[in-house]
């Protein structure tokens, strides 16, 4: 009998010292996928070699992804931010508009052509872009 309390007695005293449950689960966060980071990384190389201060006087192309002041000029009106060319030096920045077009665009071989321009020439760009992203093993496109 002294046994059968002292097991109740510590059952009670194991249930009153353990922590609450919880009613909801725990998932641990993992490192966060940006399917368009390769096409990034490979025009950076393409267009400056990777090199964040790089500029184009013939273009007036500024930074790691050479950005023109018409593509400032349109990033602003569409995300009421107010960004300057000499900005684009800054990678973050120039990450940040690379990004924002290629989430609306989606399509890889879209985000790489609209990215150089318009026309036949955004063909031979998307060209070289794919031979960066196979050079890197990247299997995107």
């Amino acid at each position: 009998m002294k046994r059968a309390i002292f097991i109740i007695l510590l059952f009670f005293a194991w249930r009153v010292s353990s922590a609450p449950g919880r009613a909801e689960m725990y998932l641990p966060m993992g490192k966060v996928i940006n399917p368009y980071e390769c096409l990034f990384k490979a025009i950076c190389e393409y267009e400056s070699r990777n090199d964040s201060n790089a500029y184009n006087e013939k273009e007036n192309a500024v930074g790691i992804t050479q950005i023109r002041p018409i593509r400032i000029l349109d990033y602003n009106i569409r995300t009421g931010k107010n960004y300057q060319l000499e900005e684009m030096y800054d990678v973050s920045k120039s990450r940040e508009i690379f990004m924002y077009y290629a989430q609306k665009l989606e399509n890889p071989e879209l985000i790489i052509r609209k990215w150089n321009g318009s026309g036949e020439k955004t063909y031979e760009y998307l060209k070289e872009i794919q031979k960066i992203i196979d050079r890197n093993q990247i299997n995107f496109l």
